[in-house]
């Protein structure tokens, strides 16, 4: 009944738009580098030492405890408190493990016994009973305050020691980052306690699921939180905060997903080198000092020079006096140090270059710590005492390389490249000077709607070791590209490494890309970050190059990554975009029932009605007209929320045309879901003639049976008494319960029919006559059955998604029921009020009762506008669209009394 309602043309765009949403999810899901995390192990076995908290606290977080990381002879010595080392508290994610603190625990401990114990730190972790607190942010306050009350408990354990310490460190894994952040909006906490927090793969920006109102306060293999969402909102990143995307961190450069962020060895080690460098020599804990904490973290986070930290590094070095002063002359230069057993001091001159060249560019595979290239000033030929440039280097996975603006050193007359006395290890230096505009070339991106047909390309025909691609126009995070390096190499016989790196100056998102060639090089370009307005920087590709080899570069769009970046930016709104789609096509058929007397189909209606010119034209017009002040005013006095696109664009996540889309994706969703409800109930109702004996049609249509107010009044109680989502859902499950057997009705009367036509027939016409209404109640037919029917699918689909909505809170009431009975707070209890005796009274609705219906016109016409409400306030705040849903069923019901 369902398929023979949509024509093949309706049905083919359905599939062609599962065909593309398919696409987009592979990209979120597949479409990103193998994960080249290293495990991190443990040299001794794991112990997590409980701490007694105070009873009145246990009693009152029964759920929630403290543990001591610690491993071996470090375990044993700390099982007597108190302790002396340096406190860091990790708080663990969504459905996170307390466990996860060993990663980091236990690098921590190796360091500390390369150092012989002179500083530790005593990691602890919080056990938050693996919370689903990204589903429902109810229990944020909750861990909040109970972390309050552990960092208190931390630091008594240190009383009495000689350098206590005052405050602590966290470390908090996605939903604990938040936790940690929400600690600062405690009335009685002192800000003080907190000496440093580093977030992993927080969503600070919003929730990635905003599923209840409790809860709105890695890089690409990050499906679960994108990184966009982690980067602090109106935070300087110079002056109170660091955001930083994994693949742009040095010495890790590697993209991580959601977990494996806490068990990267190579992200643990730099954070744990970081921790170490934050040490205060007299205090033995933290500094407290912020300018040297941000100095620190950007050394081992933003850029690192490849040498060792040093809060005041000397600028000016000795150089040692030696006889091998070797001049260069030449604008191009390469040197394989072998077995050298002298230093030489490589120096050239930079009076006659300045008049020909604007840059100088130097690099070496020797990635020691020790400083390699110093600038000479007013010297003829070498120089006692230099500037130390190797501050100015920056670490690349294979070299550590500088580049020099010549106009901005006037001083310097010579630059001095440092080659040490080395045995057995090979490493090769390599400095050139050249122009800027050589080796700067300008690449603009493909069009957007260019699908991957046409491309553009650049050769880079000079042998030079660095080049700037400038990527014009790539700015938005709906761009998604392609690009293709083909390397050519004359005369090689031995393998040479070359560097591709995507910088983007707006934003710490950078990522690398190692290549051997010859060889053809695909990488892919996407932002987690769009471009500010008031930023007129260019993203880059650097490419450091082989002087042997030719390069070609070729960027063309990728469709499958657009359709990537639309899922992962917006794949949460598509919910808001379904029910939309089903309220205009529940609010067609109730008005075909209302100016024809009958229920159209479901999928015909959903053709018929569910256009985005019916929604997305007014959301437009309401937020040109919020840009008005006396409208924003009377907007205000309303206490009408702030629209959704405005938040989106706010964030700079507004698509061109991508509330088109996510329509045609809701629209493909809601129909492929009625067809999956309207099948369930077909099979269902199967079961149920097999099982039981034959259903006959309702012989009393009155909306009124005497166990149905009974059956209200227990649901509300559960509501109560328990989780509201579980009220909502056994309700979803009774409505559910009546249409399978109104369908299990329909089918036995048609099988009768078929039996014994004429009997039928003549039993379909008695139950058809109501003109003695007076003398026995009205009775249902087969036909008005199954346009009963229509309509109860329309319903069941749409609470369907209210149901998927409170399924969350749901499911965190299931986990915790044996600490808590009583969901608190509960989101969904006061639509669970007001839902039960609606889809009680629904239940028991038949399309014949309400037809002529006062109230039937003004209730086919209120899903339009609230359509158009579910996507202006609810695509960002998904626990907004059940309130959507409730108004018309609540009117539908209405209807059985006026």
């Amino acid at each position: 009944m369902f398929l023979h309602s949509v024509n093949l043309g309706n049905l083919a765009f359905y599939a062609f738009m599962v065909g593309m949403a398919t696409l987009g999810l592979w990209d979120v899901f597949f479409g990103f580098e193998e994960n080249k995390c290293s495990m991190s192990y443990m040299f001794e076995y794991p112990e997590f030492q409980k701490i007694e908290l105070p009873k009145k606290l246990a009693k009152r977080y029964p759920s929630y405890e403290l543990y001591l990381y610690g491993e071996g002879s470090y375990a044993e010595e700390h099982k007597i408190l108190p302790l002396s080392g340096i406190p860091v508290l990790f708080l663990p994610g969504n459905a996170g493990s307390y466990k996860q603190v060993r990663s980091i625990g236990s690098i921590a401990l190796r360091k500390a016994e390369d150092i012989d114990f002179k500083y530790h730190f005593d990691f602890f972790s919080v056990n938050f009973n693996e919370e689903l607190v990204a589903l429902y942010g109810g229990s944020l306050q909750k861990q909040t305050k109970f972390v309050h009350e552990c960092i208190k408990a931390i630091l008594k354990l240190y009383k009495g020691q000689e350098f206590a310490p005052k405050s602590v460190a966290i470390i908090g894994h996605s939903m604990g980052g938040l936790v940690a952040r929400a600690l600062l909006t405690l009335k009685n906490f002192k800000q003080d306690l907190l000496n440093l927090l580093i977030t992993q793969a927080t969503p600070h920006v919003a929730p990635v699921m905003p599923l209840d109102r409790f809860i709105t306060a890695g890089g690409f293999r990050d499906y679960q939180v994108r990184s966009g969402l982690t980067f602090l909102p109106k935070l300087s990143h110079h002056t109170s905060a660091l955001s930083v995307v994994s693949s742009a961190v040095p010495k890790t450069w590697v993209s991580t997903d959601h977990l494996s962020i806490v068990w990267c060895k190579q992200l643990q080690l730099t954070t744990i080198r970081a921790f170490f460098d934050l040490i205060d020599a007299d205090t033995k804990q933290i500094t407290q000092n912020p300018k040297k904490k941000l100095s620190v973290l950007n050394h081992h986070f933003i850029r690192h020079p490849a040498k060792h930290f040093e809060e005041k590094p000397a600028i000016i070095s000795d150089l040692t006096v030696t006889p091998l002063w070797v001049p260069v002359k030449v604008s191009k230069w390469t040197y394989v140090a072998y077995n050298e057993s002298d230093k030489i001091y490589f120096t050239f001159p930079l009076a006659n270059h300045r008049k020909i060249y604007t840059h100088a560019y130097c690099q070496s595979t020797m990635l020691d710590t020790n400083s390699w290239i110093f600038g000479c000033i007013n010297s003829t030929s070498m120089c006692q005492q230099g500037v130390d440039l190797s501050w100015k280097a920056e670490l690349l996975p294979t070299i550590k390389s500088l580049t020099l603006r010549l106009q901005d050193y006037p001083s310097l007359s010579h630059l001095v490249v440092y080659v040490p006395s080395i045995h057995g290890s090979k490493f090769v230096v390599d400095c050139e000077f050249f122009k800027r505009e050589t080796r700067s070339i300008q690449l603009p991106v493909t069009h957007l709607f260019s699908f991957g047909l046409s491309s553009r390309k650049v050769k880079l025909n000079t042998s030079g070791l660095f080049y700037n691609i400038e990527l014009l126009n790539f700015g938005q995070i709906y761009q998604a590209f392609q690009v293709n390096i083909d390397s050519k190499c004359s005369g090689v016989k031995e393998e040479i490494t070359s560097i591709y790196k995507l910088h983007i100056p707006w934003s710490y998102e950078d990522s690398l890309t190692i290549a051997q060639v010859p060889s053809s090089t695909e990488i892919s370009l996407k932002l987690h970050v769009a471009q500010p307005d008031n930023d007129s920087h260019v993203a880059l590709l650097k490419m450091y190059t082989s002087s042997d080899c030719q390069y070609e570069v070729t960027i063309k769009t990728s469709f499958p990554q657009i359709l990537g970046q639309v899922v992962r930016f917006h794949g949460g709104a598509l919910p808001a975009y379904v029910v939309s789609s089903i309220l205009l096509a529940y609010g067609g058929q109730l008005y075909s029932l209302f100016s024809a007397g009958h229920c159209l189909e479901y999928a015909t209606m959903l053709d018929k009605e569910a256009k985005p010119y019916k929604v997305d034209p007014f959301v437009i017009m309401i937020k040109f007209l919020l840009g008005y002040k006396w409208f924003k005013e009377i907007w205000d006095v309303l206490l009408l929320p702030e629209l959704d696109v405005i938040v989106l664009t706010s964030q700079s996540m507004c698509f061109p045309l991508v509330s088109l889309i996510l329509f045609l994706f809701g629209t493909c969703t809601a129909y492929w879901g009625g067809l999956l409800s309207s099948t369930a109930v077909r099979l269902l109702s199967s079961l149920w003639l097999a099982l039981k004996r034959p259903s006959e049609l309702p012989k009393d249509i009155k909306m009124l049976s005497p166990d149905l107010p009974l059956l209200t009044v227990v649901l509300i109680i559960i509501s109560w008494a328990t989780c509201g989502a579980f009220a909502i859902l056994l309700t979803y499950l009774y409505y559910v319960f009546k249409i399978v057997h109104l369908q299990a009705s329909v089918t036995n009367f048609k099988n009768s029919q078929t039996v014994n036509p004429k009997h039928s027939r003549r039993s379909d016409k008695r139950c058809s006559q109501h003109k003695d209404a007076a003398a026995h109640p009205p009775r249902l037919s087969a036909s008005e059955a199954e346009d009963s029917l229509r309509m109860h699918t329309t319903v069941a689909t749409l609470l369907a998604w209210v149901v998927l909505l409170c399924v969350p809170s749901l499911i965190y009431w299931f986990k915790n029921l044996r600490y808590y009975f009583k969901l608190n707070p509960d989101p969904c209890k006061p639509l669970a009020f007001i839902l039960i005796p609606t889809m009680a009274i629904l239940g028991n609705t038949y399309n014949v009762s309400i037809k002529s219906s006062k109230l039937l016109k003004t209730t086919s016409q209120f899903p339009l506008p609230l359509a158009i409400g579910v996507i202006a306030f609810g695509s960002t705040h998904l626990y907004r669209v059940p309130c959507f849903v409730f108004i018309p069923l609540a009117l539908h019901a209405l209807c059985n009394f006026m």
